[in-house]
């Protein structure tokens, strides 16, 4: 009996020590960020405890403020998300440091760099102006805009310093492209300077300082790059010769016609060869086709890494090979 009272009173010593009070109390109280469920404690040390017993104390710190931290979030509103309670966060205030460096900005662009030196403020433009011939309001763009300028421009006044025969809708519908085309040149060279890439300010790509042989030749080629190939092309004071080998100087072959005994005798020769056609075996050529797959077996052997005898027997073979080929060589001399 005495036994079991003194196994009670040790388990209610160890339960005693164990549960601790989940009230703390702090001098100061701690800063809190439940966002990030952070706990930052502005006390002082305890200077004694930390050098006598340093382990025990940090760990009884430690949990305190953990407690701290829990109550707080115990308070907090709670809701359910599938069968479960689930609290609520607030938004965080501690700002955390970034791993990785600060992205840098975009560079501008050649419009927001000309917009940023002017002083221009671009300011949202509304989806419909007030148009004053038409007296009705037309949007700025869509289907319903270029209805607007083909009921508005019906008839265009030919200009005095234009010939009068020029279509001037077909001349507004080209200027628009041209306009269209530059303005997608710009996008794109804007593109290139914000990736640093090289774009040719003209048509062409830059070359370096061409030779007088390079310019002879492209004169040359642009010489001949027409319908009747130069012909009619008018030649400068100093221009050279074309050469022979040239395209103009080329001239079409006119092969005599035959005679009739000429044709007669060649039509029969085509006649006998295909009447009398016999197989015609090439010796020389058919001992070579051996002797090239020998050793071709041989090289795909070795590759595979087969057994030397073998590749002794094979290279005895190829040896006769071209000693056979040799005499027959010297037989057909």
């Amino acid at each position: 009996m005495a036994e079991t009272d003194q196994k009670d009173i040790n388990v209610i010593r160890f339960t005693d020590n164990a549960c601790k009070s989940i009230q703390v109390d702090k001098l100061l109280d701690l800063y809190l960020d439940l966002g990030t469920l952070l706990a930052i404690d502005t006390n002082d040390l305890n200077n004694k405890e930390l050098q006598s017993r340093k382990d025990q104390y940090l760990k009884s710190l430690a949990r305190d403020n953990t407690q701290i931290l829990l109550n707080s979030i115990w308070e907090l509103p709670t809701e359910k998300v599938e069968n479960n309670i689930v609290a609520k966060l607030p938004k965080s205030k501690f700002i955390l440091p970034r791993e990785k460096p600060a992205p840098k900005p975009k560079p501008l662009t050649k419009w927001q760099t000309f917009a940023k030196e002017k002083g221009i403020k671009t300011t949202k433009k509304s989806r419909v102006t007030w148009d004053e011939v038409l007296n009705k309001w037309v949007p700025r763009y869509g289907y319903k805009k270029t209805k607007a300028e083909k009921e508005k421009d019906w008839i265009i006044e030919v200009p005095g310093n234009v010939d009068p025969y020029t279509d001037m809708f077909e001349k507004k519908s080209t200027i628009k492209q041209e306009k269209v085309a530059k303005n997608e040149f710009q996008r794109l060279r804007n593109i290139a300077k914000a990736k640093k890439t090289k774009v040719p300010s003209m048509g062409l790509p830059p070359t370096p300082k061409m030779t007088a042989r390079q310019l002879n030749t492209a004169a040359q080629v642009a010489n001949i790059s027409t319908a009747s190939l130069g012909k009619f092309q008018p030649k400068l004071k100093k221009e050279k010769t074309l050469s022979k080998s040239s395209v103009l100087n080329l001239k079409k072959r006119k092969l005599p016609a035959p005679t009739k005994d000429e044709e007669y005798n060649r039509n029969l020769k085509l006649a006998d060869s295909l009447i009398n056609k016999k197989p015609k075996l090439n010796l020389e050529k058919a001992v070579n086709r051996e002797i090239f797959d020998q050793e071709t077996s041989i090289s795909e052997r070795k590759k595979g890494g087969g057994n030397k005898q073998r590749k002794r027997r094979n290279n005895q073979n190829s040896k006769a090979g071209r000693e056979f080929k040799k005499t027959t060589g010297k037989k057909r001399r």
